[in-house]
């Protein structure tokens, strides 16, 4: 394994991993809430009796936060290796997935081992072990 320095940014990377950090313990400080993306997005249209607008203004910031990088600076046109059939199925498993798994990555990876939860231990080590395989079979099994 070789590493790409052209590509390699740690200090960004960091960086990143620090707000993601801290917009996660914001929420659950002032809100107390876990910053599981497919719990946020799930409940967007909950009725509206559960309906809480902290879920939209979570949203609305991902995607403007994304929008203000674009055009601050810049990245450069997304290269899909598969067909939007291929891309849609996998959107579609890994929304079922993490309906099935009572959450996803970022609410069990990020939040639930902060809290020790074992639950998300236990999930989280499936989703990296699955996602390891997937890789494995893909690039030296299939050749992909």
């Amino acid at each position: 394994m070789t590493i790409d320095w052209a590509q390699f940014t740690p200090w960004t990377s960091f960086l990143g991993g620090m707000l993601i950090g801290l917009a996660a313990s914001l929420l659950v400080l002032f809100n107390g809430r876990i910053a599981g993306i497919s719990g946020i997005v799930g409940n967007l249209f909950a009725s509206p009796k559960k309906q809480e607008a902290w879920r939209w203004f979570f949203v609305a910031g991902l995607l403007l936060s994304a929008v203000l990088y674009k055009f601050s600076v810049g990245y450069p046109p997304a290269q899909y290796p598969s067909s939007g059939w291929v891309l849609i199925v996998a959107g579609l498993l890994v929304g079922f997935g993490a309906r099935l798994g009572s959450g996803c990555t970022s609410g069990h990876g990020i939040c639930g081992l902060s809290r020790l939860s074992r639950r998300s231990l236990a999930a989280t080590l499936v989703f990296m072990t699955t996602a390891a395989t997937t890789v494995y079979i893909t690039r030296h099994l299939i050749g992909g």
